[in-house]
């Protein structure tokens, strides 16, 4: 993953879990928009994230494979915000991405082992890489903050950066304020 495409975060995650982040936000439910629905556009917006060379283009069924995988991860996050556990059809799409590409294993000059997706530029393996990222976040412990908000109308990926980890929007101002109005109008029904 080289460079991201510009996006405006509001509660951002940090590098390189930010690319997470910006690819579930492909999707933004409030406005029906996806970046990941056409062909022309979904190969631009992969090309810059770095999940596709160059060069590359994916095809209706690798864009098909990204959207499900996206959606994947936006069901894993869930979890983050205390939601039930993903089941396993919610997860198949990480193991066919996990199937689809090849992993690299490198040795530095200085002893440090790599692991990595194989460059070879293909879609498969910046999915691969993706999966990597929460991989490792999983391990740093930067995972558990990166949540989907608790909005059903909304679901916008956030970086919870509150003291208590319990953030549950990604606006408050906005998505906060309304399901808490709607939640104090259906208690005084």
């Amino acid at each position: 993953m080289t460079q991201l495409p510009p996006v405006h975060e509001d509660k951002p995650a940090p590098e390189p879990l930010l690319a997470v982040q910006t690819f579930v936000n492909t999707r933004d439910l409030e406005y029906g928009t996806d970046l990941l629905a056409d062909a022309e556009t979904g190969n631009q917006w992969l090309r810059k994230a770095g999940l596709l060379a160059p060069g590359g283009t994916a095809h209706e069924a690798e864009l098909a494979a990204a959207r499900e995988l996206r959606e994947s991860i936006r069901s894993v996050l869930a979890l983050n915000g205390r939601d039930p556990a993903p089941g396993a059809i919610d997860l198949s799409p990480f193991e066919a991405v996990a199937r689809a590409s090849r992993l690299r294993v490198t040795v530095g000059p200085d002893g440090q082992v790599g692991l990595g997706p194989d460059d070879g530029g293909r879609l498969a393996d910046g999915l691969l890489g993706l999966l990597l990222i929460i991989r490792d976040a999983q391990r740093d412990g930067t995972w558990s903050r990166l949540k989907i908000c608790g909005n059903p109308d909304c679901l916008y990926a956030f970086y919870d950066r509150s003291h208590s980890r319990r953030g549950a929007w990604c606006d408050m101002a906005s998505c906060g304020n309304l399901i808490k109005n709607r939640n104090l109008r259906a208690r005084r029904r």
